[in-house]
């Protein structure tokens, strides 16, 4: 009688260990995207498109301060932070994620920070 009764559990070990391998499959699969760091107020734009490729995102905010993969950086560093970033993703453009309150300044040190780094592609962020 002992035999029947252990006949009817099912083990369910191999199948949590399939679900653990999928698990890790999905987590080293994933792609991670690496945010400016300050949240911006976006202006508004008659037309916007998508963009295809990881972008490297740069934020201004409206004091001024230039945000990179979460951090402040200064404007001296900018180009070498961008040149870093492009080492990791080289086919990445720069999307720079202005506040609407900013002044065009600093937008303009980060474009000329991105072109000395030599990046293809240089876009600005807006709302539709």
């Amino acid at each position: 009688m002992k035999d029947d009764e252990g006949a009817g559990e099912i083990d369910l070990t191999p199948m949590l260990d399939v679900v653990f391998i999928l698990l890790i499959f999905f987590i080293v699969t994933s792609v991670f995207v690496k945010e400016a760091g300050y949240d911006v107020t976006r202006p508004v734009a008659s037309t916007t498109e998508s963009i295809t490729v990881e972008p490297i995102l740069i934020a201004v905010s409206p004091a001024g301060e230039v945000w990179m993969d979460g951090d402040v950086v200064l404007p001296r560093n900018l180009r070498l932070r961008i040149e870093q970033r492009l080492a990791e993703t080289p086919n990445a453009g720069v999307v720079i994620q202005a506040d609407q309150d900013s002044t065009n300044e600093h937008v303009l040190e980060i474009m000329n920070a991105a072109r000395e780094a030599q990046v293809a592609s240089i876009q600005i962020a807006a709302e539709d």
